[in-house]
């Protein structure tokens, strides 16, 4: 199990960008799947990208092209880089966790299967 604390997010202006923070802590070593997913005020919840131990990563097509995934090791943080920000991508956002050597898109509509997860933090974007 890890633990995961979100930080990063807050007001910005459509066309703006953002970074949130994912700092991971516990027992990492197992591999581990790293997901950012969001949640919309109607609790509708999206999965954005995943970050697989092997570097690889995917997107959803809404967010694909604006948000990129990464993670450093060093400093145990996964983060996500968001550009181009629209009105619509205003949400609370988490990051999540699986121990799994790999990463699956399914997931992205199956967030159950994932034990661990923050806490959030909210993102909004004004016109």
């Amino acid at each position: 199990q890890v633990q995961l604390t979100e930080s990063g997010g807050g007001s910005v202006q459509a066309g703006g960008s953002l970074r949130l923070s994912c700092e991971t802590s516990g027992d990492r070593s197992y591999s581990y799947c790293l997901y950012w997913f969001r949640q919309f005020p109607s609790k509708r919840r999206e999965g954005l990208a995943y970050l697989e131990h092997t570097g690889e990563t995917d997107y959803s097509d809404s967010v694909k092209g604006r948000f990129t995934i990464s993670e450093d090791k060093a400093e145990n943080t996964l983060y996500l880089q968001m550009n181009d920000l629209y009105a619509d991508d205003s949400a609370v956002y988490y990051c999540a966790a699986r121990p799994d050597s790999y990463c699956y898109y399914y997931t992205f509509n199956d967030p159950e299967t994932l034990p661990d997860w923050g806490r959030g933090t909210q993102v909004t974007v004004s016109q």
